[in-house]
């Protein structure tokens, strides 16, 4: 099985990326964990990028604040798929990472999911792999599954809780 790389650009990102780790854990994707900075480390992101295909990755997640350019730099330097996971800054709650990760010019994609929306980044990044992994593509139609049936019963439960004023008191 292909390996999922999470790239942070700073430590600073590792709370929001550790909800995506725990994804990666219990879908038992073998993953390995780097902090590369596009602006701080280009040399060293740039050797990753280009060595990654060779080291058996099949996707790279990378999370980055603020100018956001890890993802961009990543994928500039590979053709694997590319995921970037904007991060939440202090000054504007992300839109400047979520804008700099989408903004790629014609030729070097970058899938972008939302601001610190980790788990969303690793299940797209484990959705790749299950392109070619029917126990991945197994485990993620279940997974639906059982959100699907989870829905349905808060949808019954507040059903009878509302039902004709069951339960509550009647709006005035």
């Amino acid at each position: 099985m292909k390996k999922i790389a999470v790239i942070m650009g700073s430590d600073s990102d590792l709370p929001i990326v550790e909800r995506g780790i725990e994804v990666l854990r219990s879908y038992d994707v073998p993953f390995e964990v780097h902090v590369y900075s596009a602006h701080r480390t280009p040399e060293e992101a740039r050797a990753f990028a280009r060595s990654a295909r060779a080291q058996g990755f099949g996707v790279l997640l990378c999370a980055a604040g603020m100018a956001a350019h890890l993802a961009g730099a990543i994928a500039a330097n590979t053709t694997l798929p590319v995921i970037g996971l904007p991060c939440s800054g202090k000054v504007l709650e992300g839109m400047d990472a979520l804008l700099s990760t989408v903004m790629m010019p014609p030729g070097i994609p970058v899938a972008t999911v939302g601001v610190d929306t980790a788990k969303n980044a690793a299940l797209l990044a484990i959705e790749i792999l299950a392109v070619t992994d029917e126990r991945l593509a197994e485990k993620l139609d279940i997974e639906r599954a059982e959100n699907h049936e989870k829905i349905l019963a808060k949808d019954a439960e507040l059903s009878a809780r509302f039902r004709s004023g069951a339960g509550s008191t009647a709006l005035r």
